[in-house]
């Protein structure tokens, strides 16, 4: 993984942390309220910082607020409904968040780490591997920036894995829930934090208590197949993660939703559902059935519709709630498992 530490921006530090680095700079405490005011409320316009002198204006936004993104592509489909943005961080590195308009919400999925380690052989980021963690401050911008007030829910399913990056994952959460000016006011119930299965990180955020949404990406019921979907699986078998994601459920009080890649002739036969419907029944659970997505490469394609509604249905008898994720931004690479931060 490279080394690489970004510059302090405010939306590392917590309020009180702000606080110390701004009088730690000879200003007044209270210029900290400012400047998060500024950053959080209005997307770090200095024209809007009217209550922080002209003078002092660019300087303290180059010591506290300093740029951490580049935008260099930008692209849209939906009819503009869905705009994926690939940045560019201050050590070269590409990550890439997706920005989806629905009508009753505007939702935005971030990247938490360039590349991912997870080595999920279906997905085009774990194909590419590691770069390096984001900050705290690199994530929350991604919605500051990219979203411009417009966003109300956020999901960590861009690149990465969140709880690999634990200290900036939380940070970043606060960032995006606390309310303004100490974040973006996002309410808790609209953050999702996706993982493959860190059991020990599952533990930890529900110790957290943010009651933000925990997506498991399961993708297979049975350990036998989970081992070379998901390679972390070696590590914690299906069971445990389970295990986790129940003891998430009972100290948040939040349905835990099940994500699972349809991949044809893979994991999408009927045994394997009624084994998936068998180990749900009766938990506080929500399946996500994914279409699987084109990667460069792979000999892998998505299930057919037959298979799929059949998965429904069999999971659905078992009294386990089950939807079809609505595919946004397939023709852009932009969907689950296709972001892998390419300019050509």
């Amino acid at each position: 993984m490279r080394p690489h530490k970004p510059p302090r921006h405010l939306a590392d530090l917590d309020p009180d942390e702000r606080r110390a680095a701004l009088v730690e700079a000879g200003e007044p405490a209270y210029r900290a309220e400012q400047l998060s005011r500024n950053y959080f409320a209005h997307y770090g316009d200095l024209s809007a910082m009217t209550d922080v002198p002209v003078r002092d204006r660019d300087r303290l936004a180059a010591d506290f607020l300093p740029p951490l993104l580049e935008d260099i592509r930008t692209i849209e489909c939906d009819g503009g409904k869905t705009r994926k943005t690939v940045w560019r961080l201050g050590d070269g590195s590409l990550v890439e968040s997706v920005l989806m308009h629905y009508p009753d919400r505007v939702t935005m999925c971030v990247s938490s780490q360039a590349g991912c380690g997870m080595g999920c052989p279906f997905c085009a980021t774990g194909q590419a591997g590691l770069t390096r963690n984001l900050s705290a401050a690199e994530i929350v911008e991604q919605v500051v920036v990219g979203g411009r007030g417009v966003v109300d829910n956020v999901v960590f399913m861009g690149m990465g894995e969140p709880l690999a990056n634990y200290p900036a994952l939380i940070r970043a959460l606060h960032g995006l829930v606390d309310p303004v000016p100490a974040g973006l006011g996002i309410g808790r119930r609209h953050i999702t934090v996706s993982t493959v299965g860190l059991v020990p990180g599952i533990d930890k955020l529900a110790a957290e208590g943010l009651q933000v949404t925990l997506a498991v990406s399961l993708h297979a019921p049975d350990d036998e197949l989970r081992d070379t979907l998901v390679p972390i699986n070696l590590r914690w078998k299906v069971a445990e993660v389970l295990d986790a994601a129940w003891r998430y459920a009972s100290s948040s009080g939040r349905r835990v939703s099940l994500e699972y890649a349809m991949i044809r002739d893979v994991n999408d036969q009927p045994e394997r559902a009624h084994l998936l419907g068998s180990l749900l029944a009766g938990r506080l659970a929500h399946v996500n059935l994914i279409p699987l997505n084109p990667t460069p490469g792979s000999a892998w394609t998505a299930t057919t519709p037959e298979r799929e509604r059949e998965m429904v249905r069999i999971l659905r008898s078992y009294g386990v709630p089950t939807t079809v994720r609505d595919t946004r931004g397939r023709e852009i690479d932009g969907a689950c498992g296709q972001l892998a931060a390419t300019v050509s």
